[in-house]
């Protein structure tokens, strides 16, 4: 069951002047390097969470509806369903009602259930159904829960003063797991 980004965060949860004021960096010379790691550090907190800090659309890909009638969403907080489709047996996809799909975000990791009876079966395989989503904790940084920003910061400083390293001393730092550990997603 893949997940396929579509479409990144349109922000990122630091921006150059706040990871530069917390880098303690008052020249230029370095602004592609540290922005480039506010991604890296962003997505390594996300990786680490299994959860999207700023709104992110994905697409989940299947080759059948699940018995049960529930879709586990592998990227997490689940915030909305953008739309649904299946293959027919020439393989073109059909736009489904979403109304047949009904997300659940109460839950970690979020789940889709689907309405039996509602959906037709794919008539392609594999990967016969695709449903796109957003996943995140809202579309700005200031949604994103202050010790995930943290993480963040944390990492970002991690890379930036070990960029040349390897080895043990290159290693995340202990207190990253404790600013996580609450906001980890476990799949069971």
């Amino acid at each position: 069951m893949p997940a396929v980004l579509l479409d990144g965060p349109a922000v990122e949860p630091l921006t150059l002047d706040e990871a530069k004021a917390f880098l303690r960096v008052d020249h230029d010379a370095e602004d592609a390097l540290i922005s480039a790691l506010v991604v890296t550090a962003r997505a390594s907190v996300e990786a680490l969470t299994r959860r999207a800090l700023i709104d992110q659309r994905w697409r989940l890909i299947r080759d059948a509806w699940p018995a049960s009638g529930f879709i586990p969403v592998p990227v997490n907080p689940l915030r909305s369903l953008v739309a649904a489709s299946v293959k027919d047996v020439y393989g073109i996809e059909v736009a489904l009602d979403l109304a047949a799909l009904r997300p659940d975000s109460a839950r970690l990791p979020g789940l889709i259930r689907v309405e039996r009876g509602a959906v037709p079966a794919p008539g392609w395989r594999p990967a016969g159904i695709a449903v796109e989503f957003i996943a995140g904790h809202g579309s700005a940084a200031a949604d994103v829960p202050a010790p995930l920003i943290e993480a963040v910061r944390l990492v970002l400083a991690h890379f930036y003063e070990h960029r040349d390293e390897t080895g043990p001393s290159a290693a995340l730092p202990a207190t990253l797991g404790a600013l996580i550990a609450p906001y980890r997603v476990v799949r069971l």
